[in-house]
């Protein structure tokens, strides 16, 4: 297991280790083959700057290793959202607030991370500019998870500690879940969105992948300039539900073992786990049958660009793309509107209940040659993408937070547990996520 972002600052601060020599690691990781179509740019020379500079260890991050999607803006850098069309933009004028904030906080940014064209895809499949390979899945080449994905295999490799990104529905926590990271998609309003390329204004959430639950929680603190309010209550002072309708079905037999193995270690810990109904979920396919905020907004974005230039996106992103096309503003009107009502009837089921259980994806990562670009696969593509964002995006349209975290067994491909809640209730589930963490990490 890799040292996490906590465990490598106590080293440096006691002198064990030293920041140069520990940026070194993480360069040699990111020039490494199980680093190979990870980054789609670098900067490994301004990365060392920051780490051999005395003021940085001082700051919260001391100079360690930060990647960076592909959609935020870095001063003096193109964001081109893993796409063809934009790279011949014009370099950013000033960093993104996330950026900024983790610029001031101490990062060394060793470069920008690939991900899914535009950050349309759970799965993390990129034509242009090649797919990073699962760290996780050494058996055969396997998809890392979208659309974040060049994020998680920079934080699962060694080469970043901490992999900036975003969630729409579930760009943070399918990777997390797929290469075996840790992924916290905080409640959307908390971290501002500026300099971020939008895929769905309503939906989109500034996030990180980390190696750790704590890790997770600092790096929330510096995105969100907020003090997480620790606990030292156990798992048992908690009420956990299991929602038990559709996040539960058509589990693979990977993740059904670990989902079912590690309920069974929380509970002899003495966590109260309850099942709930939940069957709003079963409304969210009738509520976006109309295209929902993805098509509808990233359409307004890319509308001009698709009459122009649409030979040059991947189409499998196209098409999807296009579906805002056939969205009147009633129907839009009305799609805001069905969120709202739902998330109020959503909100008042879940009152009386810390966080919700569930595995964060229904299957493993599937091998890339099952689902490579190419028509006669298109509809294999499709099956896995939308079985790999069925849970995660529960929690988008709830506006809600959650957080994925390994709970496969050594050996086992990797497989994530997600803990979620309504809106704004981040403390409690990154505090719950902490203990389970600590006792799924004991022998």
């Amino acid at each position: 297991m890799l040292p996490d972002l906590h465990t490598t600052l106590q080293k440096l601060h006691s002198g064990q280790i030293g920041p140069i020599a520990e940026m070194e690691q993480s360069i040699a990781a990111a020039q490494s083959e199980r680093c190979r179509h990870v980054f789609l740019s670098s900067d490994f020379d301004g990365a060392r700057v920051v780490a051999a500079d005395p003021n940085a260890a001082k700051k919260p991050l001391a100079g360690l290793a930060v990647s960076v999607k592909d959609l935020f803006d870095v001063a003096g850098q193109t964001t081109s959202a893993g796409s063809l069309i934009l790279r011949g933009a014009l370099p950013a004028l000033k960093d993104s607030t996330a950026v900024e904030r983790l610029r001031h906080a101490g990062a060394a940014f060793i470069g920008r991370t690939n991900m899914a064209e535009f950050a349309f895809s759970g799965v993390g499949i990129n034509p242009h500019f090649g797919t990073p390979h699962n760290p996780g899945g050494n058996d055969v080449p396997r998809v890392p998870g979208g659309s974040s994905s060049g994020a998680a295999v920079s934080v699962a490799t060694g080469a970043a500690f901490i992999g900036l990104g975003s969630d729409t529905g579930g760009s943070i926590r399918i990777p997390a879940a797929l290469c075996g990271v840790v992924g916290f998609k905080s409640t959307a309003r908390l971290v501002p969105a500026d300099g971020v390329l939008p895929l769905s204004t309503t939906l989109d959430t500034v996030c990180a992948l980390t190696r750790s639950v704590p890790d997770a929680m600092l790096v929330h603190e510096i995105l969100a300039q907020r003090r997480v309010v620790r606990s030292p209550a156990p798992l048992s002072a908690y009420r956990l539900g299991v929602a038990q309708t559709v996040m539960l079905d058509g589990l693979d037999t990977t993740v059904a073992q670990a989902w079912h193995r590690t309920l069974a270690v929380l509970r002899r810990a003495g966590a109260r786990i309850e099942d709930i109904a939940l069957s709003e979920i079963n409304e969210l396919q009738q509520i976006q049958a109309s295209g929902g905020f993805s098509a509808a907004e990233s359409y307004a974005w890319h509308y001009q660009l698709l009459a122009s230039r649409k030979e040059s996106y991947d189409p499998r992103v196209a098409v999807r793309i296009e579906r805002g096309a056939s969205m009147s503003a009633r129907d839009y009107i009305e799609l805001l509107l069905a969120r709202r009502n739902w998330i109020d009837r959503m909100t008042r089921r879940l009152q009386g209940f810390d966080a919700v259980l569930s595995p964060t994806v229904a299957m493993v990562a599937p091998p890339i040659s099952d689902i490579a670009p190419g028509a006669q696969l298109d509809d294999a593509f499709f099956r896995a993408n939308a079985l790999l964002l069925r849970n995660t995006s529960v929690v988008n349209m709830l506006d809600g937070c959650a957080i994925s975290i390994p709970c496969h067994a050594i050996g086992e491909l990797p497989v994530g547990l997600m803990v979620w809640a309504a809106a704004l209730q981040d403390d409690p589930v990154l505090n719950i996520a902490f203990e389970i963490e600590n006792l799924l990490r004991q022998p």
